[in-house]
C-alpha cells in the first residue's frame, strides 16, 4: 500500500474533460517562474538552503508590494467551482468578500492560499473538490508573476473532518491516542495525506498537539490524542511524518498549548494559569516533538497565558510567545499561521483592521480567515506604505511560505487529476487500513459479570437506543443507526431508536417500552454531564434486568455518570469506522484492545481518579 502516498503525482498527458494545462504550459504563462525553476526540484524533496532560496528570493523580488500582502492570507470562498459557484455562493462571496468567485478573490487579492469548509460548499465529493483546486490553482497562474496556491483545510479526522465519504475517514485524534501505535498514527497521516493530495489540498491543519488535561474542554476534547504529554508528542510526530511524506504540510496547533482551557476561543477568550514549568513539561512537549519531526506550519491559539507573557494580549498577537518562545526557545523556522482570525478569541481586545497587523509584529506568517478581507489585507497594506511594518519584515513571511510550497512539490506539481483520484480516494485498502486501526481503539471500560461480549444466540433481538449527534462531515449515521446496521450484518436482529442527547420522560418510557421485546440493550451516550437525562434513560433500562452495553461515542467520560452500567465501552468519535469496529467488539468478533489516554474522574470527587490513562479491559 505503500505506493498510495504518491498517488496524486501524475504526468501531464491529456486527463479528458478536465485536461490540466502542461507543465510547460504553466511555466510558460507564468512570467519569470520560469527561469526561477529552471534548477530541477523533486517532488519530495525540493533543494533548500542556499541555492533553493535564491530562487525563491528571485520570486519575492517580482512582486509588487500587493501582491506580497496577498501571499500571506489564507481566506475562505464559497461555491464547489472557483468560476462557476451556485446563485447562493455568488450572494454569500459578494456580502462577505466583495467579489464573486474564488477566481476573482484571487485575481483582486492575490491570496496565497484557500481554505476548504464543507458550510461554504467547497466539499462535496472527491472529484468536484478536484476540479475547485485546479480552477484556483488556474486562476493564481493565470495572473502576472501568478504562484501556485497553498490549498488547506481541517482534515483532523474524528469529531472535525471537512472531506467527507467516498474518501476514507479514520478515528479521530483521541481514539488514536487510545490505540497507543505511532505506525497507525503514521499510516494515517500518509493515507490521508496522499487522498487529500491527490484532490489538490496541499496543507492540513492536523493535528492537535494539545495535551487535553481539562475534562471539561469545549473545544479540544477528543480533537487531543490525550492527557500523557509524551505519548501526545508520539503520537504528533508520527501523524507528521506521515503526511508529510505524501506531500501534504502538516500543521501542529494550537500554540502554545489550549488543552486546559473551560472557554471555546471561538466564541471567548480562554486563560491558561499554567505556570511556565507546566507549560515546559506539560505543553510545549507535543510542540518540541512536531519541530524535531519537521513539521512544515504550527498553528497560534487565540488564548491569554500569563506566565508566558502578561499583557494580557492573545498568544497570536504575543512576541514574546511566537518569536520569543516559538522562534527563538524552540528554534523553529517553518510557517507559523494564526487560528481563524474570524474567532472571537483575538477580537475582543483589538478592532479587525490591528489584529493581522499584530499578528505580523508578533512573529505570524500566515493570516487565516480574517472576518473582512478587505479591512484586513488594506490594514495589512497601509501599516508598510506607513513604516510599521517593513517590506522586508513581509519578505521573511514569504520566504517561508514559498519553501514550504517548493519543499511539498506544490511550486513544481500543484495540478490534481481525476485518474488521481480514482486511483487514491477511499480505495477499498484504505478503508480496510482505517477499520483496522479502528478496532485497536475501542476501549472497554466496564464489563462487570461478562456482559459483553454479547452473542447473536443467546442475546439475538437488540434494540440500540441513545444519542444521534450530528455527524461529523460526510459520514452516514446516525450513530445509532449505524451500530444497528453493523450489529444485523453480524447475526444480530437490532432495531435503531434514538432518543437524543436530552431525552423527555415520554421518550424514555417509550425505549422501555421497546426495550421489553429486546433480549438486551445498546446505549449510545454523548457527552453525559450530571442531571442529563442521558443518565435516566441508562437506569431505566439497566432495572429491566437485561443486559445492556453503553457505548459513550464522544467522551470517554461519561462513564463516570453512569455509576449503574455493568459494561461500557468508549469509541472516543462517532464516526462510522468507528461504530463499527465497535459493533465487531460488543459481537466479540475482535477484543478490545484500546486503553484510556485521558484519566476519567470520579463524578461525585472529580479531584479521585476513577479510571486512570492506560485502564481497558480485554475479553
Amino acid at each position: 500500500m505503500h505506493h498510495t502516498s504518491t498517488g496524486s503525482d501524475t504526468g501531464t498527458g491529456s486527463t479528458g474533460h478536465t485536461a490540466r494545462p502542461s507543465r510547460r504550459a504553466v511555466l510558460a504563462a507564468t512570467a519569470g517562474l520560469t527561469a526561477a525553476l529552471s534548477v530541477p526540484a523533486t517532488a519530495h524533496a525540493a533543494p533548500r538552503g542556499a541555492s533553493g532560496d535564491r530562487r525563491l528570493r528571485a520570486l519575492i523580488s517580482r512582486m509588487t508590494l500587493e501582491e506580497k500582502v496577498g501571499q500571506l492570507f489564507v481566506m475562505r470562498v464559497y461555491g464547489h467551482s472557483a468560476t462557476a459557484p451556485d446563485q447562493a455562493d455568488i450572494d454569500a462571496n459578494l456580502k462577505e468578500i466583495g467579489v464573486r468567485t474564488a477566481a476573482e478573490l484571487i485575481a483582486k487579492y492575490r491570496v496565497g492560499g484557500i481554505i476548504y469548509f464543507t458550510w461554504a460548499h467547497n466539499t462535496r465529493d472527491p472529484h468536484q473538490i478536484a476540479e475547485l483546486s485546479n480552477g484556483i490553482q488556474r486562476a493564481s497562474l493565470d495572473q502576472p508573476r501568478g504562484l501556485p496556491v497553498l490549498i488547506a483545510t481541517d482534515q483532523e479526522h474524528g469529531a472535525v473532518c471537512r472531506v467527507g465519504a467516498p474518501a476514507t475517514l479514520f478515528p479521530g485524534a483521541m481514539a488514536i491516542g487510545a490505540g497507543r501505535s505511532r505506525s497507525d498514527a503514521r499510516t494515517l497521516g500518509r493515507i490521508s495525506g496522499a487522498e487529500l493530495r491527490a484532490m489538490g489540498i496541499n496543507q492540513d491543519y492536523s493535528p492537535d498537539a494539545d495535551v487535553n488535561v481539562n475534562p471539561a474542554n469545549p473545544v479540544i476534547g477528543v480533537r487531543s490524542f490525550g492527557a500523557d504529554p509524551e505519548a501526545v508528542a508520539e503520537l504528533v510526530a508520527a501523524e507528521v511524518k506521515g503526511y508529510q511524506a505524501a506531500r501534504v504540510a502538516a500543521t501542529a496547533k494550537h500554540f502554545p498549548g489550549h488543552g486546559d482551557t473551560a472557554v471555546d476561543s471561538h466564541y471567548g477568550f480562554p486563560v491558561i494559569t499554567h505556570s511556565r514549568k507546566l507549560w515546559e513539561e506539560l505543553d510545549a512537549v507535543p510542540f518540541r516533538a512536531a519541530i524535531r519531526a519537521g513539521i512544515d506550519s504550527v498553528m497560534t491559539a487565540h488564548i491569554q497565558f500569563p506566565a508566558l507573557d502578561d499583557s494580557g494580549d492573545p498568544a497570536t498577537l504575543s512576541h514574546p510567545i511566537l518569536t520569543g518562545i516559538l522562534r527563538g526557545e524552540l528554534g523553529y523556522d517553518g510557517v507559523v499561521i494564526t487560528d481563524s482570525l474570524g474567532m472571537q478569541g483575538v477580537r475582543t481586545k483589538y478592532g479587525d483592521d490591528r489584529v493581522p497587523v499584530l499578528a505580523l509584529k508578533a512573529g505570524v506568517d500566515q493570516l487565516l480567515n480574517p472576518p473582512s478581507l478587505d479591512v484586513a489585507w488594506n490594514a495589512v497594506l497601509k501599516a508598510v506604505r506607513e513604516g510599521e511594518l517593513t517590506e522586508a519584515r513581509l519578505d521573511e513571511s514569504i520566504l517561508r511560505i514559498l519553501r514550504l510550497k517548493d519543499r511539498r512539490g506544490v511550486l513544481d506539481q500543484p495540478w490534481a487529476s481525476p485518474a488521481g483520484v480514482d486511483r487514491t480516494v477511499g480505495t477499498a485498502s484504505h478503508l480496510a487500513t482505517a477499520a483496522r486501526i479502528a478496532e485497536r481503539t475501542t476501549t472497554l471500560l466496564v464489563n462487570e459479570d461478562g456482559v459483553l461480549p454479547f452473542d447473536p444466540r443467546h442475546e439475538h433481538r437488540l434494540l440500540v437506543v441513545g444519542a444521534d449527534p450530528a455527524s461529523p462531515s460526510g459520514t452516514t449515521g446516525p450513530p445509532t443507526g449505524v451500530l444497528a446496521t453493523a450489529l444485523t450484518a453480524l447475526g444480530f436482529s437490532a432495531t435503531a431508536l434514538s432518543t437524543g442527547t436530552a431525552p423527555s420522560a415520554a421518550t424514555i418510557d417509550k425505549a422501555v417500552t421497546a426495550a421489553r421485546d429486546a433480549d438486551a440493550v445498546v446505549v449510545a451516550t454523548y457527552n453525559v454531564t450530571t442531571g442529563n437525562s442521558q443518565q435516566m434513560l441508562v437506569e431505566r433500562l439497566v432495572a429491566m434486568g437485561k443486559p445492556v452495553a453503553v457505548v459513550a461515542v464522544r467522551n470517554p467520560y461519561d462513564v463516570a455518570q453512569l455509576p449503574s452500567a455493568k459494561a461500557c465501552l468508549a469509541t472516543y468519535c462517532w464516526t462510522d469506522v468507528e461504530l463499527r469496529a465497535a459493533a465487531r467488539v460488543i459481537a466479540g468478533r475482535v477484543s478490545p484492545r484500546g486503553r484510556l489516554p485521558v484519566p476519567v474522574q470520579r463524578a461525585d470527587d472529580p479531584a479521585r481518579v476513577l479510571y486512570p490513562v492506560g485502564h481497558g479491559l480485554r475479553y
